[in-house]
């Protein structure tokens, strides 16, 4: 048996100056008082106390993150969508050689995205629904939009970041952050309005509403409601009217130009924030709720569309990684569901729920008395 392969063993080795070399050198080489470890760190040593399978998974998921985008930047979904293929139809038709293209099938079968049956490769049905641009709910312009901005989360470029108090800048044009916003947004948009009896409300008013994702969803679930959607970004809104048009809802969704911070709200029964309220800061968010308190009619209803923190605002990882760039800002806030339920409350708003709707989802809403 090598004595050094033992965890103890190696560890006294380390502290008695076994390692050297570079900022990893440890100080001293001498037992003293002062240096002498307690006597059960070795045993304590080892065996670590907890399960690091969370930290491998962790760090596993930034290779998994990356081979998701070179995948989507080869169009390895789309070629998948057509018909299952086996890995030399997969390494020829992308002019690939067979190992780098099993290496990445594979990452991407343990991420859920592609299966194997008797040597043919074909996407899940979560590749299905979210790779594929004939998918109502594609994501596939968000990664669009992160292939073009890899760098900017980058090891140098957060540091950069955190040490510096400087924003995470995103470079895209105002097309490609359309597109990756509806892409973000229209899986969610034709889940939540399912969730609520809108029966009764005439007129939604989508405050920021930008692509429009949200404005079609609830048009499309309840053939009566009228919708405006509101949004500063005339840029914004000409994208949003491609998509109406494309959904056949033309008629009953209208847009207007204005700022939900400056302008006067236009008349409706009903209030939509969808992704709004985790951009920005308390007062903010509570000045907004404050408003629709004002302007909404009695039996008026108010709801906030958002994916919050747990009630402890430690995660889920995905919310935290989500709003870091605007933390970094200092424009954010860590908000549960709770927060925003007290936001409203505090505007006055009555029979407050919090209703999970898909993902990390849910709507927040309140009735005005």
């Amino acid at each position: 048996m090598v004595e050094s392969h033992r965890p103890g063993r190696a560890l006294a080795a380390m502290w008695d100056g076994g390692w050297t070399g570079g900022r990893y050198a440890l100080r001293s080489t001498k037992r003293s008082e002062e240096t002498r470890m307690p006597q059960d760190f070795f045993v304590d040593a080892q065996q670590p106390r907890t399960d690091d399978r969370p930290l491998w998974d962790l760090l596993a998921a930034a290779r998994g993150y990356t081979a998701l985008l070179v995948a989507h930047d080869l169009r390895l979904f789309p070629l998948l969508g057509e018909r299952p293929r086996t890995l030399e139809e997969i390494s020829q038709a992308l002019t690939l050689h067979s190992h780098p293209a099993e290496a990445l099938l594979a990452m991407l079968a343990s991420l859920t995205l592609v299966q194997e049956d008797q040597g043919r490769y074909m996407l899940t049905p979560l590749a299905r629904d979210a790779l594929l641009e004939s998918s109502p709910s594609y994501l596939g312009w968000y990664l669009d939009r992160e292939v073009a901005n890899a760098s900017v989360f980058s090891f140098e470029s957060l540091k950069t970041a955190v040490l510096n108090h400087s924003a995470l800048t995103m470079r895209a044009d105002r097309r490609m952050f359309a597109l990756a916003m509806h892409s973000m947004s229209m899986g969610a948009a034709l889940t939540w309005p399912k969730a609520l009896d809108l029966s009764r409300y005439r007129v939604m008013l989508d405050i920021g509403g930008g692509s429009g994702a949200h404005s079609i969803g609830a048009a499309l679930h309840w053939p009566d409601l009228q919708v405006r959607l509101f949004d500063k970004d005339v840029e914004m809104l000409k994208i949003a009217e491609e998509f109406i048009a494309q959904y056949g809802v033309r008629d009953r969704v209208q847009l207007q130009v204005g700022d939900m911070l400056a302008d006067p709200f236009p008349p409706a029964d009903l209030h939509l924030f969808s992704a709004i309220y985790h951009h920005w800061p308390e007062e903010r968010c509570r000045a907004l709720a404050a408003k629709s308190f004002a302007v909404l009619q009695p039996n008026g209803r108010v709801i906030i569309h958002e994916r919050p923190y747990n009630d402890t605002r430690t995660g889920p990882l995905a919310i935290a990684a989500m709003t870091m760039p605007a933390l970094l800002r200092g424009e954010a806030g860590r908000y549960s569901a709770g927060d925003y339920a007290g936001m409203l409350a505090d505007a006055g708003f009555v029979d407050v729920e919090v209703k999970p709707t898909n993902g990390y989802w849910s709507l927040i809403t309140g009735i005005k008395p």
